[in-house]
């Protein structure tokens, strides 16, 4: 295993778990660690990110190149993801199950979308 990879799995599990964790932590009412919640999934999420710049800068790329297309990627990166987590609110939080799934499968197809955008269609 190359070290890149070796580096991006580790950062990857570890912000992946932490983030999931925060997201369960705030959506969960039973737990009733709201603000915790946040505190470790913004965590996990800063160490995905990073973990994102760490692998540009082990492959030899620029950190962030700013045109046209990496903006429409992370818009839909965000809008997809931010659909799907209101789907996943919709089921675990409001009780609106068919309709949460609903919304949750848009979100999936949203984020399904980057595959072609990312890496073309051949």
């Amino acid at each position: 295993m190359k070290k890149k990879s070796f580096v991006t799995l580790i950062m990857s599990v570890i912000g992946g778990l932490l983030f999931a964790l925060g997201m369960c932590m705030a959506l969960l009412p039973e737990w009733d660690a709201l603000t915790e919640g946040i505190i470790v999934g913004a965590i996990g999420a800063v160490i995905l990110l990073a973990m994102a710049l760490v692998r540009r800068k082990m492959d030899g790329k620029p950190m962030i190149v700013l045109n046209g297309k990496t903006a429409g990627t992370a818009l839909l990166a965000v809008a997809g993801a931010i659909v799907l987590g209101v789907g996943m609110c919709m089921v675990m939080v409001w009780d609106m199950l068919i309709w949460g799934i609903a919304v949750g499968i848009v979100g999936i197809v949203l984020l399904l979308c980057l595959i072609p955008m990312v890496k073309g269609l051949k």
